[in-house]
């Protein structure tokens, strides 16, 4: 096929639900990826949903023997890069690998690219990048700065591709700062498994929905806002999907490089922790058990994306609401209580 796309990091959360939605838009996809976080449980319900067969590689991005034999063997119209570490807490504790994996390998898989002459390029970033906003909404021309290790490497990256796009302009680098994923695929087949007690808000709230976890730590409930609880731009992982085959699209549509573009994906509007508390409680008919602790460091008050250019450019906006969102994780939950262990 003429669209095949290397999906690195295609067997973790965000990258498996975009498998899905590529192969829906017509595209070949082959994953690449060390499953270090992620299933291979989850290639074969993704393989299942599609009703396809999908080429798994099984390999590192800091391999560039590995990187250039697949790149040998494929002619790729572009790369989706998802591969990486993503856990604030570890990042902290483990900044070398972090920077290794997330940096390093980053570097090491343009350079294959390059190699290759490949340069159409989707990049997972993160909102993290932007820090602790001076103005809310966020859009992409707001100053960028970062609290942890995980959100440097991803502000890394960034820096590295804007360099790319002055040092050569036959690039196309699309990066995409996502807000706030959450949710599930709506067959319940495939969702966020973490590999241990989980670090985001939503999987934590559904462990504790179907007993895996005692009850709910909310971290500071005397921020400045709504209810005094964290404030944050919650996209639902399907709708996140839809906006990398619109970069792509986008990509494919024009006639000349557009070098470097950062990208907001996100709703658009911010809700509490408490609202999601309540409103996944509501939805799914689950008691939802709850303590407040004191403030994390690091974590800030509200955190909400202007999506406009995600609306212009790629004529994309989120469509599912908080409501799709509990539905589907709490699916996704009391189907697969142990995520993709059996």
């Amino acid at each position: 096929m003429k669209n095949k796309i290397l999906v690195t990091g295609g067997a973790g959360y965000i990258g498996s639900h975009t498998c899905i939605a590529l192969h829906q838009a017509g595209y070949d996809i082959v994953i690449y990826d060390n499953l270090s976080n992620s299933s291979r449980e989850a290639i074969n319900r993704v393989s299942k949903l599609i009703c396809a067969p999908i080429e798994f590689i099984e390999g590192d991005i800091r391999d560039s023997d590995a990187l250039r034999q697949v790149f040998a063997e494929h002619q790729f119209i572009g790369v989706i890069h998802f591969a990486g570490l993503k856990a604030v807490g570890e990042s902290v504790a483990k900044p070398l690998m972090y920077y290794n994996n997330n940096v390093s390998g980053t570097i090491t898989l343009l350079e294959v690219m390059a190699e290759y002459k490949v340069k159409n390029f989707v990049f997972s970033s993160s909102a993290t990048v932007y820090g602790d906003p001076e103005i809310l909404p966020i859009d992409e021309n707001s100053p960028r700065s970062c609290t942890n290790p995980y959100g440097q490497s991803k502000l890394v990256v960034e820096h590295v591709l804007e360099d790319l796009a002055v040092s050569d302009s036959n690039w196309n680098l699309i990066t995409l700062r996502y807000f706030n994923p959450v949710g599930a695929h709506a067959s319940g087949q495939i969702g966020e498994d973490p590999n241990d007690i989980p670090n985001n808000l939503m999987p934590y709230i559904s462990q504790v929905a179907v007993g895996k976890l005692a009850k709910l730590s909310i971290f500071g409930n005397d921020y400045p806002t709504v209810d005094g609880t964290g404030v944050r731009d919650f996209i639902h992982v399907t709708d996140l999907a839809a906006g990398h085959v619109a970069a792509l699209k986008y990509l494919e549509q024009q006639t000349s490089n557009i070098g470097f573009m950062p990208i907001n994906l996100g709703s658009g509007t911010g809700s509490s922790v408490l609202e999601l508390v309540t409103a996944f409680a509501e939805v799914t008919g689950q008691n939802i058990p709850y303590q407040f602790a004191e403030r994390r460091a690091g974590d800030i008050a509200s955190c909400y994306a202007s999506a406009d250019k995600a609306q212009s450019l790629l004529g994309w906006q989120a469509q599912l609401s908080i409501t799709d969102m509990c539905q589907d994780t709490w699916r996704w939950q009391s189907m697969n209580p142990n995520g993709y262990k059996v």
